[in-house]
Formats: C-alpha cells, sequence, structure tokens
C-alpha cells in the first residue's frame, strides 16, 4: 500500500509545496497555503473504473487514451484524429449559444453563482428536456422529494406557458441520486451508465479518502480531479455546480477553474427578474457570448429579443435617458443609459455607477468638462443601466455622456434616437465593432435616427435603409444634434 504524505497548497491559486511558505510565490498573497493528507489514489481507479464500464458499454469495447502499462503513449501530431464530435443539444437556445454549440462530449463544466439565483433550476429544467439522454443527476443538498416537488413545478410552469416541452415520461425521466460520497458516486455511474452526469453540488461531495471535511480545498480538489479523469476516459460529459464566496469568486482552490473545461457563472439581482449566463472559460467556444433569462414562478424562461424588455417604452418627456446600441458576445441590443446630475449635498461630490464602469464614468465627465465646456465638478453624478445588466461594451461612452448632459439641462432626449460611439480623451467619437449589426437592431425596433462614429461609414453596404444615419466625429456633433 501507498505510503501517505503531506503538501501544502495555496487556498487561492492551487501552487503546490512540499513546505509552508508565508508568502505564495504564484499568487503572492500571505498565509493561503493549507496542509493536505495525500493519501493512496484510490479515488483514481474507481474513477477509471466506471469509465471503462461506460464506455465498453457504450462502445462495445475498450477505449480512452492510449497507453503503457498505465501510463499515456506519446503519439505524432499529425497521426491524431481532429474530426470533431457533434455536440449534445441542451434543447436550451441559450445556454447551447454560451457552450458554443452545445456540450462537448467528455467535457466537464462548471456552473457558479450565488445562493438562490437559480442554478438548481437551471439544470434540472434542461436536463428535463432531455429526453432522450440517460441523464444522471446527483444531489447533495436536497432530497428525492424536493427535487420531484421542483421537477412538477417546472413541468407545470412549461405546460401554462403553451411550451409542453419537458420531459415528463418515465422512459425519458433523469435518475437522481442523493450521495455525497464520491466512491458510492462512481458505482452507481457504474451501474446506470449515464450519457451525461450533473453533480449539484461539487462542494457537498467528499472521498473517504482524504479525512477534511466536505467542502474544503483538499476534498473539492480531489473529487473534482477524479470527475476529469472519469469525463476525459469515458466521453461522458460532467456538469458541476458550484457555489461562490462573498467576494464573487468561486469556492474551493482556483486549480478547480483550471482543471474544467468551461466556467459559466449565472449572475444577476435577487431583486430583478433577469438573469445572465455568463462565459468565463470556454475551450470549445467563445467566452465573450452571454445568455439572458427571466426567471418567474414557473422557473427561467428564455429572452429570445432582450431589446424589447430592457427598454422602458413609457419615457417620453423624462430626461437623464439615452438609448445605446450595445453588443455582448455576437448578440447586438438596446439597452438604457439612465443619468441624475444633481447640486451636491456635501463638500465633495459623489460619483456613482451600477453596471457601468466607475473609472471609465470618471473619465467621461472629465472629457465633457474639459472638452465640451460642462461644469459638472460641484454635482453629484448617478449612472445606473437598466435591468440590472453590467455591460463593459466601449460604445455605450456616447449614451453615457449624453443621458449625464440631458439631466444636467433637464432636457430629454426625442424619441427615436439612439447611439454608439468609442468616446477618447480629446474628445473624439471612436469607431466600434459590428455597427451594421447595432444599426440593424435598432431599425427592427423602430427607431428613426441613430447617431454613428464617422468612421464606420466605410462599413456600411449599399443597401437601402429606414433608419437615418447621422455620423459623428466630436462629442459636440453629437450633442449638437440631440439637443440643437
Amino acid at each position: 500500500m501507498a505510503k501517505d504524505k503531506t503538501a501544502y497548497v495555496c487556498s487561492n491559486c492551487g501552487q503546490e509545496s512540499s513546505r509552508w511558505i508565508g508568502k505564495c510565490p504564484s499568487c503572492g498573497q500571505w498565509n493561503t497555503f493549507k496542509e493536505i493528507r495525500v493519501a493512496a489514489d484510490s479515488g483514481q481507479l474507481a474513477a477509471r473504473s466506471a469509465a471503462g464500464a461506460v464506455r465498453e458499454a457504450r462502445r462495445g469495447g475498450p477505449g480512452g487514451f492510449s497507453t503503457l502499462k498505465g501510463g499515456s503513449r506519446a503519439l505524432p501530431l499529425h497521426s491524431i484524429s481532429a474530426s470533431e464530435e457533434p455536440r449534445l443539444d441542451m434543447h436550451d437556445q441559450e445556454l447551447n449559444r454560451v457552450l458554443g454549440g452545445g456540450l462537448v462530449p467528455g467535457s466537464i463544466v462548471l456552473l457558479g453563482g450565488e445562493p438562490g439565483i437559480g442554478k438548481s433550476t437551471l439544470t434540472l429544467q434542461t436536463i428535463l428536456r432531455l429526453a432522450d439522454r440517460r441523464v444522471l443527476y446527483v444531489s447533495g443538498e436536497e432530497s428525492a422529494r424536493q427535487i420531484k416537488m421542483r421537477a412538477e413545478r417546472l413541468a407545470a410552469g412549461a405546460a401554462a406557458e403553451g411550451g409542453n416541452d419537458l420531459a415528463s415520461g418515465s422512459e425519458a425521466s433523469p435518475l437522481v441520486l442523493c450521495e455525497t460520497s464520491l466512491e458510492q458516486i462512481f458505482a452507481h455511474i457504474k451501474e446506470v451508465q449515464p450519457e451525461l452526469v450533473v453533480v449539484d453540488s461539487i462542494q457537498t461531495i467528499a472521498t473517504e479518502e482524504q479525512e477534511s471535511s466536505p467542502g474544503s480545498i483538499t476534498q473539492v480538489r480531489e473529487c473534482a480531479s477524479a470527475l476529469l479523469r472519469f469525463a476525459k476516459s469515458s466521453g461522458v460529459p460532467v456538469v458541476l455546480i458550484g457555489h461562490i464566496t462573498k467576494e464573487g469568486s468561486l469556492a474551493g482552490p482556483k486549480i478547480l477553474e483550471h482543471i474544467v473545461d468551461t466556467v459559466i457563472q449565472f449572475e444577476g439581482d435577487q431583486h430583478y427578474q433577469y438573469r445572465i449566463l455568463r462565459s468565463i472559460k470556454n475551450r470549445f467556444g467563445s467566452t465573450s457570448e452571454l445568455g439572458i433569462y427571466e426567471m418567474g414562478q414557473q422557473g427561467l424562461r428564455q429572452v429570445s429579443n432582450p431589446s424589447e424588455l430592457l427598454l422602458t417604452h413609457d419615457h417620453e418627456g423624462l430626461s437623464g435617458i439615452a438609448i445605446s446600441c450595445a453588443i455582448e458576445g455576437a448578440r447586438p441590443f438596446l439597452m438604457e443609459t439612465q443619468a441624475l446630475v444633481s447640486t451636491a449635498a456635501y463638500g465633495t461630490p459623489q460619483r456613482s455607477a451600477t453596471g457601468f464602469d466607475q473609472r471609465r464614468l470618471n473619465m467621461l465627465l472629465a472629457v465633457l468638462e474639459k472638452r465640451v465646456g460642462f461644469k459638472l465638478i460641484q454635482k453629484d453624478v448617478f449612472i445606473n443601466i437598466a435591468g440590472g445588466l453590467r455591460v463593459t461594451d466601449l460604445a455605450m461612452d456616447l449614451s453615457v455622456i449624453a443621458a449625464v448632459l440631458s439631466s444636467n439641462v433637464d432636457t430629454p432626449i426625442e424619441a427615436g434616437w439612439c447611439m454608439c460611439g468609442e468616446v477618447g480623451l480629446s474628445g473624439e467619437v471612436r469607431p466600434v465593432g459590428r455597427i451594421e449589426q447595432r444599426v440593424a437592431e435598432a431599425e427592427k425596433l423602430g427607431f428613426q435616427h441613430v447617431i454613428v462614429p464617422k468612421y464606420n461609414m466605410q462599413a456600411f453596404s449599399r443597401r437601402s435603409q429606414q433608419i437615418a444615419l447621422h455620423p459623428v466625429r466630436k462629442v459636440e456633433e453629437a450633442l449638437r444634434l440631440l439637443f440643437g
């Protein structure tokens, strides 16, 4: 039997060391090294045994990695088959978009989010739609009765909305396992031979080879590594649900994010009905994709056209509101930028931004004061992106300046106007990407005028457009069009 040994692991980045170190040489954090006991690796044997059983049952014989007496064999690059395997359709357009077109066989996906944001609801709602797949849902947080009650509520909600696409038959019903032991989970996987495994959550799973409690750095690391070996050996995709800390990062060691193939985060304010599914890491697709859901009493509903929900249609006559054409991932949509400018009640004026970068707001206010001539040094400025979204698109700059000026002079922007453009330090309006998609989205929603950077005009085709284009080179030109 292999002898146990002791190692030290950084809880922030996963750096290993044979002895305790005060400052981590990798991430620079102090007092983050924790002692762990590395036991005999019987968890690997359980993962390989389960993977071998599933692989042989699905493919009719042994397969997986090429090995020589238990080790991997080096292969020439030109001899490796690079044919793309068909992805698993999740029957959810938003989720498929964030994953890059579907779930890749043999991949391991980590889904994180705040408590109560809807991670378990999204996962259960998705697997209920997979009527043609054998799915094993492992829950370490809820009982089987609680999962059944939630599944019935989701199925009833889909039937009430007319979208009765949730599986309800006995053959299509997913298999539910309430277990926290990693060895027992692999035993059930070997028995039922699933085509998709969901673990809710990875912080509740523990292996018998480690003495620490579930959720510790050692347990999370070892369990995730064993599930990774199972996924890569058998070709069965695994979805892990993870908790996040109060700082907003995924709980557990940083190595958890390194070993998985895809990290997606479920974001949103619990006081708003919108939820955003954002890809942080994706080895099989783009990390700039975005999925939007609407949370209701009957579960999550996909939002295929977020522009109509993010725009307020009764803001005519109200100052401080500007409409911008933004792009998140590959999706263009229009959103409201709200601004409030008031006289500072205290000595130091306040600068507050919700859904927008605070430092960029300060820069834009400096440009508005230096290049345009509006004095805002003694006034409070508040910015809010409507709908609870957080946007990083630089094309929002022009709408932020327009909303601030509209609130400052208490003059509303006429209905039917929208804008997009990045603002530089000298007051110039810089070009933005995908300008044709932005203008097409504004035209589809009935806007009559759009302000675009002058340098983007050469990108437009000669097709006839119903919306009027107003190219501008400086901020002053855009403000002159809006306020005369």
